[in-house]
């Protein structure tokens, strides 16, 4: 999503994809609960609406870095408020929804975890195989389009897989936050800008973060058991902010 919008302050929870990827999936377990098996499926048709709706205004208002994200976060605020209408027809599926929306892993089924793995293998395989198309789309829509490439196929085709991949995570971990605004950047700062060395590097150090934050909330109040959402809220936040304050002073892939 960074290389797409270029813009560094983009991850599927703060410009609302998570959000959008929660909506369908509360939709399905509130009206359809007997097809539960298509929460993947139903988590990327969200996340991948979103991510076009918000593409879809920074293509026509030429929109800034910020506006994008204040735009995210407005339909994310929507899709809040709709999943909360939902809530309070029926209370017995916020009952059970309740740890999705907040994130853990503490009741994630292994048939789950399958059904999503194979959504999650098509996302990084196919975002592998365009990384030199998202190095060239980092120089900008005119150089891209200079160089012959088909800039608004290949976005809309990235645009989906990043849409698959976090709606096929948010299946079944739940609306965590954060991981797809920290751990780029981290790996930018280790390994450099190249897609074909940052993608798998974030994957891998992706999920040795979130191994480390479901440690800290298993142990921190332990006997009693933190949802690994809260730690990682805990950490993001901070990160965010940081990241506000370095856009402010223009170095945002610094």
């Amino acid at each position: 999503m960074q290389s797409v919008l270029n813009n560094a302050l983009a991850s599927p929870n703060i410009i609302g994809i998570n959000s959008g990827s929660g909506l369908f999936v509360v939709i399905l377990t509130a009206f359809f609960p007997s097809y539960l098996a298509l929460a993947p499926a139903a988590a990327f048709l969200g996340a991948l609406i979103t991510a076009l709706f918000i593409y879809f205004i920074a293509y026509k208002t030429g929109a800034s870095r910020i506006t994008i994200i204040l735009a995210g976060i407005a339909v994310g605020s929507f899709f809040s408020a709709i999943i909360d209408a939902i809530f309070t027809i029926d209370p017995n599926i916020m009952l059970s929804a309740n740890s999705f929306m907040v994130g853990g892993f503490s009741s994630v089924r292994s048939d789950a975890v399958f059904y999503s793995l194979i959504y999650i293998a098509i996302g990084l395989i196919v975002s592998f195989l365009l990384s030199n198309e998202m190095n060239v789309l980092a120089l900008g829509d005119d150089i891209a389009a200079s160089l012959g490439m088909r800039v608004n196929v290949i976005r809309l085709i990235l645009i989906s897989a990043a849409a698959l991949l976090a709606g096929s995570a948010v299946s079944f971990s739940g609306l965590l936050g954060f991981i797809g605004l920290i751990i780029p950047h981290i790996c930018r700062n280790i390994i450099g800008t190249d897609n074909k060395y940052l993608i798998p590097a974030s994957a891998a150090l992706g999920a040795v973060f979130v191994l480390f934050c479901d440690f800290i909330s298993r142990i921190i109040f332990a006997p009693y058991e933190l949802p690994v959402g809260i730690i990682m809220s805990a950490i993001g936040g901070p990160f965010f902010i940081y990241l506000l304050f370095k856009q402010r002073r223009g170095r945002l892939y610094d």
